[in-house]
């Protein structure tokens, strides 16, 4: 029987070019998400129009240049509707071709299952699980503030952009985005502008099957500005206006609450859930494109009219990027020091003269102290964070235990712009989520702490950290037993092994007070991924540095700190643990076995150095090892070999004193020396 198929109305609001140039856009996400036999459809075709109108009339952007530094941003926080994006990537002018389009899903294409920074030219954020895009979206918001309370000057606002969001139900149900909205409104970010995609269906079905908040009212207790576009997500003209709105709303960040529907157009689909994660199949594509009066005979077809008015984003752009560039060069001249500042970081180089600002500002740890890794920390902020105005960073409201504020530091407020602390309030999962956005702003390097418990609260931003390569800085203090008498709730002794067990994330356990030094060095200097600096709650020893192997080794993962005469035993430690290797070798000395001791603050870093260099640290010849962590043995077996022994932790924690805990699980010098002799025997 055949199905009789009436044409869509076009709204008042909509020209005949509007209305063709949007059903481009549906067209071409259906038909690549049908070549591809996988994506998902109804997102892409219930919010065409909203693209359309931020894309073609109200975003400043250079197709030309995705990396131009005062563009605006646009965040698809509703990453399986990607098709939508790249169309709109394609269309516009990016360097994403039709052939691009195709391959959508397909390996080595352009054109993954969800946005990938810095795989696909315009891409601004790894947009993967739900909740991510608009968080880190307000760390973004956060950065142009910061940067422009910074580098602006009277007449020269060379840092003017806003951060456009399309998000969906799932990223509002997410909790972390309620974290990072509520401090999106505490702090006023009127540049930071959602759209939220109302179409009433998730995978379940309704939303009414679980969701029935009123989510205007929820972003208006947040403090945000919020507005509803009713009808059916075609009005642009009431689109516009919100948009418009939206703009000119100062201290308040914008919601606006767009009724949609899923798969608008699809004869049978449309407004259920099977739009969702599914091909519409051929004979629904047809069917659907002859509603949008389209020739279902075309496949990836642009019509010439409607390509001409994307491409007018071309020359918009170009014209937008020519007028920055020429205010920058009379910018340069007016304040010179502050455009060479600009610059450097825009390319994200430190400071000019950095190694000497280091080597002059740094704090020297003497031997014969002690003092805890996070105290450490510190007074390492103390002394550097004043000549580094393009790192800024905070706490999840642990700042006096994370020793996170360095002397002089103004909190960042909705009353000052150019403060350099940031009061995350009990928001873990926020933070990470945050300081990605931060990372991706081109010029500033973010850092946030908690405890090292909490984790388990960040993990999926610290993944997307790992994945995309951000380079975010996350502190971790109180590692392990060493919290003591907080128990085993907050004792996270399968925390550095999961850590580790991410590629591309750095993990540093720094020994004493000047690996801290060394650690916090290398963490600034590294740009092509997020590090994490795990720092103790207990006083360490400080290292004599005059009789051992320098800090600065730190960077090479692994090295030999002492050893005597012809070693029989290597001893590992890491952490809060390498003081009890060292004890445990002069007791070891005294009895006339010869050990050597290694610091192993990062595997990851000792992995990457030449085969030549690991076998030095550890001599395959050398088969007795011992090492000791204050965790899991989980992914120590590549080190210890056969023979090795390991003393660490095979369950949870306790409550009680640190050093009774210690000795409770056996993780003491003694027990080290116990287990060189044993491994000898």
């Amino acid at each position: 029987m055949t199905q009789t198929i009436s044409p869509l109305p076009r709204h008042a609001s909509v020209s005949e070019l509007d209305d063709l140039s949007i059903n481009t856009i549906r067209c071409l996400c259906i038909d690549a998400i049908q070549k591809a036999n996988s994506g998902h459809p109804g997102m892409t075709m219930g919010m065409a129009p909203a693209a359309y109108a931020l894309w073609t009339k109200h975003m400043k952007h250079d197709p030309a240049d995705p990396k131009w530094v005062n563009r605006d941003r646009f965040v698809l926080s509703a990453g399986h509707g990607c098709m939508l994006l790249y169309s709109m990537l394609h269309l516009t002018g990016y360097p994403l071709t039709l052939d691009d389009i195709k391959q959508f899903r397909q390996m080595g294409s352009q054109t993954p299952g969800h946005p990938e920074y810095g795989h696909t030219p315009g891409v601004e954020l790894t947009t993967g699980p739900l909740g991510q895009g608009i968080s880190s979206a307000v760390g973004m918001a956060i950065a142009e503030k910061y940067l422009a309370a910074y580098y602006n000057r009277d007449g020269f606002p060379v840092i003017d952009y806003a951060i456009y969001v399309i998000a969906g139900d799932g990223c509002l149900q997410e909790g972390v985005s309620s974290e990072a909205s509520s401090l999106a409104g505490h702090l006023g970010l009127d540049n930071l502008i959602v759209i939220y995609d109302d179409n009433h269906i998730s995978i379940d079905g309704a939303t009414s099957l679980s969701f029935s908040e009123d989510v205007a009212a929820r972003y208006e207790a947040y403090g945000w500005f919020v507005q509803t576009v009713g009808g059916d997500g075609n009005d642009l003209g009431a689109l516009e206006q919100a948009l418009t709105a939206a703009k000119a709303e100062k201290n308040r960040p914008s919601l606006i609450k767009m009724r949609s529907h899923i798969g608008w157009g699809s004869p049978n689909k449309q407004d259920t859930h099977e739009a969702h994660g599914s091909p519409l199949g051929p004979p629904e594509v047809a069917l659907t494109k002859q509603r949008y009066g389209w020739d279902p005979e075309k496949s990836f077809h642009i019509p010439d009219a409607a390509l001409a008015r994307f491409r007018a984003c071309v020359p918009a752009g170009a014209k937008a990027h020519a007028a920055w560039s020429a205010m920058f060069a009379r910018y340069a001249q007016a304040h010179p020091d502050l455009a060479a500042a600009f610059t450097d970081a825009a390319a994200r180089r430190l400071p000019a003269g950095w190694e000497d600002l280091w080597r002059t500002s740094a704090p020297v740890f003497a031997a014969g102290t002690a003092m805890a890794t996070r105290e450490a920390q510190g007074k390492i902020l103390d002394a550097i964070m004043p000549h580094l105005p393009m790192v800024i960073g905070g706490s999840a409201d642990l700042t006096p235990s994370n020793n996170t504020r360095f002397k002089g530091a103004v909190d960042f407020s909705r009353e000052n712009r150019a403060g350099r602390y940031l009061r995350f309030g009990v928001r873990e999962h926020a933070m990470g989520a945050i300081l990605n956005g931060i990372a991706v702003s081109d010029l500033i390097t973010p850092y946030g702490a908690t405890f090292f418990c909490f984790v388990d609260y960040m993990r999926a931003s610290v993944r997307l950290a790992a994945l995309s390569r951000y380079p975010s800085i996350f502190v971790y203090t109180h590692d392990s037993i060493g919290l003591g008498e907080d128990g085993p709730t907050h004792q996270a002794v399968e925390h550095f092994a999961s850590l580790r067990a991410m590629p591309g994330l750095i993990v540093l356990r720094p020994s004493d007070a000047n690996e801290t030094l060394a650690a916090w060095k290398f963490a600034l200097e590294h740009r092509t991924g997020p590090v994490v600096l795990a720092l103790t709650r207990q006083k360490l020893p400080v290292i004599d540095r005059t009789t051992h192997a320098p800090a600065e080794n730190l960077t090479r993962g692994a090295y030999v700190v002492c050893e005597g005469a012809t070693p029989r035993v290597i001893l590992i430690g890491t952490g809060s643990e390498l003081s009890l290797a060292l004890s445990a070798h002069a007791t070891l000395a005294v009895a006339g076995i010869s050990s050597r001791v290694v610091s192993m603050p990062s595997w990851e870093l000792f992995e990457q150095q030449p085969a030549s260099y690991r076998d030095q640290v550890l001599p395959p010849s050398i088969t007795a090892r011992v090492a000791v962590e204050a965790g899991v043995r989980m992914g120590w077996e590549r080190y210890l070999g056969t023979k090795g022994i390991f003393i660490g932790m095979e369950g949870y924690g306790v409550s009680a004193p640190y050093e009774a805990a210690y000795n409770h699980f056996g993780i003491t010098a003694d027990a080290v020396v116990e287990a060189a002799r044993r491994t000898l025997a």
